[in-house]
This record gives structure tokens, sequence and C-alpha cells, in this order.
């Protein structure tokens, strides 16, 4: 019998003012946090998320801005989320040419994240993106080849025998 452990992946919420040194600090975090929650294969995607977020508020806002880096399950997906009082600094998505020495940031965004937005509040904006984890539930183990092969493995180690067991790394059918 193969146990799944479960991972708990509690949202987490951290205040930071929009300096660019603090981005290299986000970034280390991030890695840290999607390190306990095993969604290692993510953390490259989630830091340059986190970097071009972060960067927009320094950018479009202005330095020394209080922001929140938010991050939690949707789902199997990773969301990241920046918060900042400024409702009129909207990011947009640019067709910058190679010449452009800005703007493709958010075209980065897009082109990792399985969906991104903008909520608008009162008080203050959400910009947010979603990255694929392939979880198969928020708080379940990672799917795919690596975690039926370590599932074969184990049926192997228990003396049983699991359908599609995974022989040198080719699955016997």
């Amino acid at each position: 019998m193969i146990q799944e452990a479960c991972v708990s992946r509690k949202a987490w919420n951290l205040d930071f003012t929009a300096e660019p040194e603090e981005v290299a600090a986000l970034r280390r975090i991030m890695r840290l946090h999607l390190g306990v929650w095993g969604l290692s294969d993510v953390t490259d995607a989630a830091q340059l998320c986190v970097s071009e977020l972060v960067s927009n508020i320094i950018t479009h806002v202005g330095v020394g801005t209080p922001a929140t880096l938010a991050v939690s399950m949707n789902g199997a997906h990773l969301r990241i989320e920046v918060h900042d009082p400024d409702t009129r600094a909207l990011p947009t998505l640019l067709d910058a040419n190679v010449d452009s020495e800005s703007g493709r940031g958010m075209a980065l965004i897009s082109a990792i994240a399985v969906r991104w937005g903008v909520q608008l509040h009162p008080d203050r904006k959400v910009t947010w993106c979603e990255l694929a984890t392939g979880l198969t539930a928020p708080n379940g183990p990672l799917g795919g080849l690596s975690v039926s092969r370590a599932e074969a493995l184990l049926g192997l180690c228990a003396g049983t025998q699991l359908p599609g067991d995974f022989e040198a790394g080719r699955r016997v059918q």
C-alpha cells in the first residue's frame, strides 16, 4: 500500500518596501518556501514572476512604495500576488521590439504563467499570476514521471507489484 504524503501549503504574505535591493531577497524567500512546499520545479518561473511584478512597482509606482508579496495555492496552481497602493498605474502587455529598453516584463509573465491579471480595490491594486505546478491536488503530491518512478520503487521495496512499474527508467507495459 502506498501512502501519499500531503504537504501543507499554507498561504503566506510578506510586507516589503519596493526597493531594488529587495528583489533578490524576495527571490530567495520564494525559493525557500517553494522548496518546503515541494514545488522546486516551478521555482525559476516563480522567481522570474516575483522579479517582474516587484520591478513594475519600483518602476511605475515608485521606489520606497510599501507593498506586499502574497503566495498561495489556487487549486493546483501557484498564485503569486503583489499588492501596492497605486490603483492608477496598471500593468499592461506591451509589444516591445528588439530595440525597446523596457516593456518585456508582463510579456514574460504572460509567456510562463497559466494566467495573470489585476484586481482593483478601493485602497490598493493586486497584480497576480498563476503557474502550473504539476500537482494533482492543492495539498497533494506532485504527479508526473518522477512520482510514478518513486511509487514503483516503493512498490518493489514493499514486495508488491504496481501496474505500470518502471524498469531501468522505462515503463513496463
